[in-house]
């Protein structure tokens, strides 16, 4: 794959100019009025007040983060060589690390979990951040640390730049940083978070656009060893064919449902017609435009307004749609969700965590997708805990369902062999959660 090298990060050694609302003045006078009574005064940045809440509501001490690190250097090591980013940290060395290093910057990759993995650049402003525990190994979710650009961009899920001010924890405030969260190609998990880390000039709009541009490199790269890797096990034969006859499918699974007819041809979903078809597909014997009123929103719907959904979903979904007391399929919709339950209903627990790309239809609010959702994940939970498989387990913890809980990650350390990668990373998961629960 060809990759431009990175541009030199200062721009001219001018950093961004902030405006009036990241004005370092105002934000410490904000912070200060913040600490004192919980007032936020108008004018800061969404990203970084929304941050701040989190911090207060974690219990962050704004005098100093809790960054220390459990694990020994020897599991740290195996944990980071068994990490997926670990195959492309070349990358991140070739655009971003080198030019970092020139820039007086550093630069850190993290895992999901807010855990340094590498730490490299400057040598100079690796010292300085080691004074307030920015280190291999050390942990900056926010629940810890504070609003910090890693820590953020894992919470917020979103590409985050902190100026020195901005930071709540006061011995980190000598320092701005940029982060952009690295997402797995086909189902969109976050692996972890590139960040960059300096002075002033490493919120700047060049290094931001550097870190992006980075990481879509990363992400081209991840994608290019999972299609690879996949045409290798087609090659050998173990992958089944696809049934011959597919009726329509309906992809709940993730942020983006989808609708595909039978020959093929896709169809975008808002959420609410999304929605009216998982219901329709879990009732097959129909439901009135009232009992849909009710399994969408109680009290907040009327049968109208359903009625008037209804007709503009018939648009996209043409004869799916037959009748309208009730309203019912005219034939079978096979849903992603469906996948995942024959795959437990044949005992292939692990193919079942394979196809649950994601929690069901997650920004839904009726209360009858709500129970969809949780029915499904808890009945994938529970295979993979009684599985007790090594491998299931470290598949499931890696789904956003998976990675909070806490009996699954204690079931993998137990049954993992003691002190491999897969040990280690369930130990270091624990200890984070192990550390906000208590």
């Amino acid at each position: 794959m060809s990759r431009t090298l990175a541009p030199p990060l200062r721009s001219d050694a001018h950093p961004r100019r902030p405006d009036a609302r990241r004005d370092a003045r105002s934000v410490r006078a904000a912070y200060r009025s913040f600490l004192v009574d919980g007032v936020l005064p108008p004018g800061i940045h969404p990203v970084v007040a929304d941050s701040w809440r989190r911090s207060v509501h974690s219990g962050v001490d704004p005098e100093g983060p809790r960054t220390e690190s459990t694990l020994a250097h020897d599991d740290l090591v195996a944990y980071r060589q068994a990490h997926p980013l670990a195959g492309v940290m070349p990358v991140v060395r070739e655009l971003v690390v080198d030019a970092a290093a020139d820039d007086g910057l550093a630069v850190a990759v993290s895992d999901d979990a807010g855990r340094l993995l590498w730490v490299e650049g400057s040598r100079a402003l690796r010292d300085a951040v080691e004074r307030v525990g920015f280190v291999e190994g050390s942990v900056w979710r926010e629940e810890r640390v504070g609003t910090n650009a890693p820590g953020t961009a894992l919470a917020a899920r979103r590409a985050v730049q902190v100026l020195g001010a901005e930071h709540f924890s006061r011995p980190v405030q000598a320092f701005s940083c940029t982060a952009v969260p690295i997402h797995e190609p086909g189902t969109g998990r976050v692996l972890g978070v590139l960040d960059v880390t300096g002075r002033q000039s490493a919120a700047s709009g060049v290094v931001l656009s550097l870190v992006r541009a980075t990481v879509l490199s990363l992400e081209r790269e991840l994608a290019e060893r999972a299609a690879a890797a996949t045409t290798a096990t087609d090659r050998s034969g173990t992958v089944p064919a696809a049934p011959p006859d597919r009726g329509p499918e309906l992809f709940v699974l993730g942020t983006t449902p989808l609708l595909r007819a039978p020959d093929g041809l896709e169809h975008r979903l808002s959420l609410r017609h999304a929605e009216i078809l998982a219901l329709l597909a879990a009732h097959p014997r129909g439901l009135s435009a009232d009992e849909l009123a009710v399994l969408l929103h109680p009290g907040a719907l009327s049968d109208v307004t359903v009625r008037a959904e209804v007709s503009r979903l018939r648009r996209v979904a043409g004869p799916l749609l037959a009748g309208s007391r009730p309203y019912r399929l005219a034939r079978p919709l096979r849903t992603d969700a469906d996948v995942v339950r024959d795959r437990l209903a044949v005992g292939d627990v692990r193919g079942a965590v394979d196809a649950y790309r994601a929690p069901l239809l997650p920004r839904s609010g009726a209360p009858a997708v709500e129970h969809l959702r949780a029915e499904l994940a808890a009945e994938l939970r529970a295979a993979v805990v009684s599985a007790g498989d090594a491998d299931v387990l470290d598949a499931w913890t890696r789904t956003d369902d998976g990675a909070e809980d806490h009996a699954a990650w204690t079931r993998l350390q137990r049954v993992a062999d003691h002190g491999s990668p897969l040990w280690v990373r369930a130990r270091a998961h624990l200890d984070l959660l192990d550390d906000e629960l208590g």
